[in-house]
């Protein structure tokens, strides 16, 4: 179990990634319906599949995915306390940063959907044409370069295993949101919050 002096070290990180969909908004992907729209096996990571066809094959599959990508755009919804932790990193001095599985064009248009593109410099904001795709550390290898700091100084935020699997890749520190309260992946956890209002409240003062 974490100590409270370990819980507040991390907290007082001053480099902050987050996951998009389903960690700064409220779910709205349903995974198993897009991999049916694209033929991708059941169970199957639909990037990692798209990824070992040809690009003649894989391409059509990419427009159709930022097809339903954008259409996904008009459900999006923002995580309860969303404003709030925002707000009180900026306070802090804190760089935010997206490392997202979506593009970075879709990424881009969610913030403004959900009114916090202004937290974020547009070159921190990395898609999955920007970086390799997590679980893969390179993006977080990259915002640290940019923000002139070592990826251990990082903490990574998101929902899924795979966020959770690139924070630990990099070194970086990991705060899994997990509105289930189960965390399926302890391993990987640093730290387990069930929503951002959550988070905020443990902010140390």
């Amino acid at each position: 179990m974490m100590s409270a002096g370990e819980l507040e070290s991390i907290l007082l990180r001053r480099h902050w990634v987050f996951d998009l969909d389903g960690t700064l908004t409220l779910p709205v992907h349903d995974f198993s319906v897009i991999r049916h729209a694209l033929g991708v096996p059941k169970g199957t990571d639909i990037l990692g599949y798209l990824a070992s066809l040809s690009q003649e094959e894989a391409q059509p599959l990419h427009d159709r995915l930022h097809e339903i990508e954008s259409g996904l755009l008009e459900r999006i919804e923002p995580a309860p306390g969303l404003i709030r932790l925002m707000e009180s990193l900026q306070r802090r001095g804190y760089r935010l940063g997206i490392l997202t599985r979506n593009t970075r064009e879709i990424a881009l248009r969610t913030l403004d959907c959900l009114g916090i593109g202004a937290y974020f410099s547009e070159a921190c904001i990395l898609g999955r044409s920007d970086a390799p795709p997590k679980p893969d550390p390179e993006g977080l290898f990259r915002l640290s370069l940019q923000w002139e700091t070592e990826p251990h100084e990082l903490v990574m935020i998101g929902d899924y295993i795979f966020d959770l699997q690139t924070g630990r890749n990099a070194g970086a520190a990991t705060i899994h949101v997990d509105r289930s309260g189960t965390y399926s992946w302890p391993e990987l956890t640093d730290i387990g919050v069930e929503t951002l209002d959550e988070l905020h409240s443990i902010l140390p003062d």
